[in-house]
């Protein structure tokens, strides 16, 4: 198997971007609190939910 340095970098990136999020989300869930989360960080949700087809089309 090929290890994709963009793929981990960007995930890694994506994870400090919402690391306050997800401790929010973990520690008091709500579905507002889930919805601000995604109204604040938009691009960090989009590029965590195309993850697995970002993973499948590079790995090709």
């Amino acid at each position: 198997m090929k290890l994709n340095y963009y793929l981990i970098i960007l995930f890694s990136l994506v994870l400090i971007d919402l690391s306050t999020e997800l401790r929010i989300l973990l520690d008091h869930f709500t579905f507002n609190s889930l919805y601000f989360a995604i109204g604040k960080h938009p691009l960090a949700f989009f590029i965590l939910f195309s993850y697995p087809y970002l993973y499948k089309k590079l790995i090709k």
